[in-house]
């Protein structure tokens, strides 16, 4: 990776030499590879400006102002989600339109400490860009920019979706929904980082590509009691390894295998003393799936199991399973739509497929109300060192925002031209 800008602390982008080339040059139209060629190094320093100051999910003030700032600056009228935080802004024609294609990033950060050393690491004690959604944003914030710069009147309206909240659950996906943000939606379209992916290529795939995840807490009772008479209470820590083990076993003698539902288990606290039958434990974990269908059926089916395991053995329970984001289901037509816009973008050899995912994206929310479809956004450097999504030390390479905003702005106008 190229060396860090001088990064302000007052919103202002200073200017930034960040000698990242783009993969796409040269590809076209004019007027991009223009605006691309006198901006890039812009795009790279909205990123590390933004990597630099993170932002944890329904706080994210500082980023929407500046991105508010940014783009009235382009004379367009971005309005704040109700909820405080995140913005939606057209950029195109206002009445009479033909079509309307969303595009959508996420501009929250994790709860996590970064360790990366970079010159533009995270200033925010705390909290840290480690999932690239400052890339997202960078990439969204370009497109738009590059969109405005465009000589010809679009053939339609482009909504832009700056979304809060992706990190947590409820996630701000349903705070853009009550707002209206799809109204009159035809298409929407988005990118995530993915570190396994080489920076120049995309990853496309129809039907499923993340699993719905629910977050499941079961809490469990007794009267307690003295380890050497079990036989006079309700083992409270035989329950929970009873649900432990028996919980996801049962569930894969219910549940058809090729739905990939998955249960494990990720927190479980009882019990202080060595000799004493707790009184109170609780067990959390995540329940995934890739079928809608099966996600509908799941929350009864855990009742039902639940409290088979547990009635002989006399606890008292509470289970809340809430249901958290459904699986991004890509629709055909939208990812062919895009595979197109990516040839144009990049050439045939920037195409990769991409594998279905356990991982949850609250994008499926979109895509229970408007067709879409959602690509994975290669971000792997030559001779970078492996790193994953949510740790302490994720890197890109920076390559891969500019990738990004060729995408975006060739599958916008592809949309909108179908």
């Amino acid at each position: 990776m190229s060396s860090g800008p001088e990064v302000t602390t007052s919103g202002t982008i200073g200017p930034v030499r960040s000698g990242v080339a783009d993969p796409g040059q040269g590809r076209g139209p004019a007027w991009l590879d223009e605006w691309l060629a006198d901006n890039s190094d812009l795009v790279v320093a909205w990123r590390r400006e933004l990597h630099s100051h993170p932002e944890l999910s329904r706080a994210e003030h500082r980023t929407t102002r500046l991105l508010a700032e940014q783009l009235e600056a382009l004379g367009l009228r971005p309005r704040r989600l109700p909820v405080g935080t995140g913005l939606i802004c057209d950029i195109g024609q206002e009445t009479h339109v033909a079509r309307t294609v969303a595009l959508r990033a996420d501009i929250d950060a994790l709860p996590l400490t970064e360790s990366t050393g970079l010159p533009f690491a995270s200033t925010t004690e705390g909290a840290a860009h480690c999932c690239g959604h400052d890339a997202h944003t960078a990439v969204l914030l370009g497109t738009a920019m590059a969109l405005a710069s465009a000589p010809d009147t679009l053939p339609g309206r482009v909504r832009l979706i700056f979304q809060p909240a992706e990190e947590v659950m409820p996630g701000g996906a349903l705070d853009v929904l009550a707002a209206g943000g799809l109204d009159g939606v035809d298409r929407i379209f988005g990118l995530h980082c993915d570190p396994r992916l080489p920076a120049g290529t995309v990853g496309t795939r129809i039907g499923a590509l993340t699993s719905a995840s629910d977050p499941l807490e079961v809490r469990l009772t007794s009267p307690g009691g003295h380890t050497s008479r079990p036989h006079l209470t309700a083992d409270l820590v035989h329950a929970l390894g009873t649900l432990i083990t028996g919980l996801p076993t049962l569930l894969s003698r219910r549940v058809d295998p090729r739905s990939g539902t998955v249960l494990a288990w990720g927190a479980v606290r009882s019990g202080e003393a060595l000799n004493a039958i707790p009184q109170e434990g609780t067990l959390r974990g995540t329940l995934r799936t890739a079928d809608r269908d099966t996600w509908a059926e799941l929350g009864p089916l855990v009742q039902e199991l639940v409290q088979g395991l547990l009635a002989p053995l006399g606890v008292g329970y509470d289970l809340q399973h809430r249901r958290g984001v459904p699986p991004v289901v890509n629709d055909a037509g939208s990812t062919r739509l895009m595979r197109s816009a990516i040839g144009e973008a990049l050439g045939e050899q920037a195409q990769s497929g991409t594998p279905q995912s356990s991982g949850g994206e609250d994008f499926g929310w979109y895509l229970e109300h408007v067709p879409g479809s959602f690509a994975r956004l290669g971000v792997a450097g030559d001779g970078m060192s492996p790193n994953d999504l949510h740790q302490p030390n994720f890197v890109l390479d920076e390559r891969a925002l500019l990738v990004g905003v060729r995408t975006m702005v060739h599958t916008a106008l592809t949309a909108l031209r179908e």
